[in-house]
């Protein structure tokens, strides 16, 4: 198991997070460039040194600042996969994955044993002789992670492993990738910028901003209850936090958001709620509406942007910050003749939101 506790600052930036993982299971740090996932790889790898903190791996502890305790980087256990790969292209594809067991000085002939044992596992064998540039984007990434299982390391350390492949290779790459680490004995982390990919590797996933940790879960808690605005948007739900100012009648709840006051009809406990708002449940209209909706926010159009396949429906952007987004058919678009700087009105029924602690 991984345990770690780490805190690090550069100039203005401050990675502060305790977090675990399980052997067997596939640990995804998920969030935006500059969040610290690639910080958070290397203090595991030994390639940076917290501040402070606790690396503990398999009961071996590799950092602990209280105790003065530290494993540089070679005498670790880790796999590490770069996002490019980081191939070398003087050498073989069997050179390549026999390297870490020549560098760590182990028999000749063990090291044919174990480089021939992992190009077959990895579906390699045919492509010993090649170099790198004569590989796919695939089999690059199958190499990089052979070579990293070869040491048969405790932690398995993944940065970004689809960045480098181009859009037609990433869907088929992705689900190869996913069939080798279900496999894998030991812990895996991998991190992202993509939130889908997040919800298709990860068990657990992590929500990193700004340096901690917002949500940690299973994919299903991130769908329902997103509490990170990034992971919302990309699942095209609307997020709020709000707080409670008032409680109605019945389960009426009464909540102060970033965008207004928003009604409820539902029972929750806490003053300090998230709420999410569909977009296919937002109607727009050029005047204020006077019907059965109970919550509306004035806004100004900033993107229309057509929904696949065909552009049937689009969503609808509004500002000012925080951006509420409206999902409408695009005759509707039309007949509101809506556009950039268009001022209008979003409502929606209390009945047809959730909110949550």
């Amino acid at each position: 198991m991984l345990r770690a506790s780490l805190h690090y600052q550069v100039g203005e930036f401050h990675l502060d997070l305790d977090f675990a993982a399980d052997p067997g299971r596939t640990l995804v740090l998920v969030g935006e460039s500059g969040s610290g996932k690639s910080t958070v790889l290397r203090l595991l790898a030994g390639l940076m040194r917290p501040g402070a903190g606790r690396i503990e791996v398999d009961g071996e502890v590799w950092c602990d600042s209280a105790a003065g305790t530290w494993v540089p980087p070679a005498e670790r256990a880790v796999g590490y996969v770069s996002q490019d790969y980081a191939l070398f292209p003087h050498l073989t594809v069997a050179e390549n994955v026999g390297f870490g067991l020549r560098a760590a000085g182990r028999p000749r002939g063990e090291v044919l044993a174990r480089t021939a044992a992992m190009l077959e596992r990895f579906g390699l064998a045919d492509f010993a002789e090649r170099r790198p540039f004569q590989l796919s984007g695939g089999q690059q990434q199958r190499v990089a992670l052979a070579r990293a299982l070869v040491l048969e390391p405790g932690l398995l350390l993944l940065d970004e492993p689809l960045a480098a492949l181009d859009v037609s290779t990433r869907d088929v790459v992705r689900a190869e990738l996913k069939r080798l680490l279900s496999g894998l004995d030991c812990i895996t982390v991998f991190v992202t910028h993509a939130p889908m990919e997040a919800l298709l590797f990860g068990d657990p996933i992590a929500v990193l901003e700004g340096g901690r940790l917002v949500q940690v879960g299973d994919r299903l808690t991130l769908l329902r209850e997103p509490r990170s605005r990034y992971i919302a948007t990309l699942l095209g739900l609307n997020l709020l936090p709000g707080r409670v100012v008032g409680r109605g009648v019945g389960e009426e709840i009464h909540l102060e958001t970033p965008r207004g006051e928003v009604t409820v009809l539902q029972q929750v406990v806490g003053d300090d709620l998230f709420v999410v708002v569909r977009p296919d449940q937002v109607m727009l209209s050029v005047e204020r509406p006077v019907g059965s909706a109970r919550n509306v926010f004035a806004g100004v159009v900033e993107e229309i942007l057509p929904e696949p396949p065909y552009g049937e429906r689009v969503r609808v952007v509004l500002g000012p910050a925080p951006a509420f987004v409206a999902e409408i058919s695009a005759a509707a678009a039309t007949a509101l003749d809506l556009g950039p700087a268009k001022s209008v009105f979003a409502s929606f029924k209390a009945t047809s939101i959730s909110a949550y602690a």
